[in-house]
């Protein structure tokens, strides 16, 4: 088998560049939807089950992008390359529509096409980084991916705010969403078609080693049945190293989860004091006034919230320069990043200024730096080359189900139960579960895993 070349910083950039519009795609959603739902009706209780169908999408999506890409070449535009373009073109219509929904329920069925286009071009990425470099360079690859997520992250959370800041309104009347929370999502929508333009263009796939056999397989596997069947086969037959790697990814996603779902509503009222007004309960005057305290709060929460993108943004740098000329300890850096950015969140319960929420924003973002990044590259150590985008799909069955048990009832049920009612506490609640999963590394045991030694 020919040995891989090891590519150069630029190029690993530009077919990592895609992930630039994914992530404003995310970062928008993850800043912004809470409070479209909100502005559309929805109570704080009713927030993690209308969030439940950005994880259904991904559950539904990933595993069969991953198994088609798997079976795709095309001399023109290659195996992963076309999942980017036909998942962009459908993410950025859904971006440039969502905050004109004119209910709730659009607002929940334009999250649900969102997240599914997204997932169509970001489970090809993934697969992308492990098809095209060697295993020396895997970590090196996901850590550039996620430092032009970091990018993306912090620059589309600070939108709405920094719009608001041009003279573009934040304030609209009952039930409509701000002017530059749309603008926000039309230049989102640009920016994630563009993006995976570029990387499209830019980045070189190469065919199947055996293109002979990868035809044969592909013939024989063909139809709806036969790719269900192999896919429930590969679950089955997962890695020992990739379920461990799953009880990880369960706790990590699920604090996320907690954050994108319950941060707006939670550090609108504890942080700034400015929950949002009920119409029914108040003059038109109060309403106005407590509408206009809740939008700017709400701003400054999004642009906070791009901190975490900043600080990730620049751990992954620091990686970046480590993983070119050393090899990492996977499951360390992993572990002490996950605690850190539970120690952020816990933080939370005593903040009460735009500073220190920064802060706390900060010691999450290392924590999704190495989410993004030493889960993938310990997992690509472990599989099959040739069925990389399968497992790579199944894997992130470990990011949504745990969004999904978040969604219908665990975060309401665990803090309550565990912190009290305060909304506050579900800040807690995402604290507790990333020092779990920092924790949880001690169960990854393989040392190829843990630290990639190059034969």
């Amino acid at each position: 088998m020919e040995k891989k070349q090891k590519l150069s910083f630029l190029d690993i950039w530009n077919m990592s560049f895609g992930f630039l519009g994914i992530q404003f795609g995310f970062a928008l959603q993850g800043g912004s939807m809470s409070r479209i739902f909100q502005t559309l009706g929805a109570t704080k209780d009713e927030m993690p089950m209308l969030w439940i169908f950005a994880p259904i999408a991904g559950l539904l999506v990933q595993p069969i992008i991953g198994y088609m890409s798997d079976r795709t070449w095309s001399v023109r535009f290659g195996r992963r390359k076309p999942y980017f373009l036909i998942g962009a073109l459908l993410a950025s219509s859904a971006l440039i529509f969502m905050p004109y929904s004119p209910v709730l329920w659009v607002a929940v069925g334009c999250l649900f096409l969102l997240d599914a286009s997204i997932n169509i071009s970001m489970e090809p990425f993934r697969a992308l980084v492990a098809d095209v470099l060697p295993e020396s360079q895997r970590s090196y690859g996901f850590v550039v991916q996620t430092l032009v997520i970091g990018v993306g992250t912090w620059v589309a959370s600070q939108l709405p705010w920094a719009l608001n800041q041009l003279g573009v309104s934040n304030e609209a009347a009952s039930n409509v969403v701000p002017n530059n929370v749309k603008m926000s999502f039309l230049i989102g929508g640009i920016v994630f078609i563009l993006s995976i333009i570029y990387t499209v263009l830019t980045t070189k796939e190469y065919p199947p080693e055996d293109m002979d056999a990868f035809l044969k397989e592909k013939e024989e596997t063909a139809g709806f049945f036969n790719g269900l069947k192999e896919i429930i086969a590969n679950i089955k037959n997962m890695p020992e190293t990739m379920l461990k790697l799953g009880v990880i990814q369960f706790f990590s996603w699920f604090a996320f989860f907690t954050m994108w779902s319950m941060a707006t509503p939670a550090l609108t009222e504890h942080v700034f004091d400015a929950p949002k007004p009920e119409k029914d309960a108040m003059s038109e005057s109060a309403y106005s006034a407590a509408d206009l305290a809740y939008n700017n709060a709400a701003d400054i929460i999004s642009s906070a919230m791009g901190t975490y993108g900043l600080s990730s943004m620049l751990f992954a740098l620091i990686l970046t320069f480590i993983t070119r000329k050393i090899i990492i300890n996977r499951k360390y850096v992993h572990m002490g990043s996950l605690i850190v950015g539970g120690l952020g969140f816990i933080l939370m319960l005593w903040t009460k200024d735009g500073a220190m929420l920064n802060l706390c924003f900060a010691l999450i973002g290392i924590s999704w730096a190495s989410i993004l990044s030493m889960p993938y590259a310990m997992l690509s150590s472990t599989i099959d080359p040739k069925k990389m985008g399968i497992y790579m799909g199944l894997f992130n069955m470990f990011i949504v189900i745990p969004q999904i048990c978040a969604a219908v009832g665990g975060i309401n049920f665990l803090y309550k139960n565990i912190f009290g009612d305060q909304i506050i506490n579900t800040m807690l609640l995402a604290g507790l579960c990333l020092v779990i999963a920092g924790l949880s590394n001690f169960l990854i045991t393989d040392p190829k895993v843990i630290r990639y030694h190059e034969e």
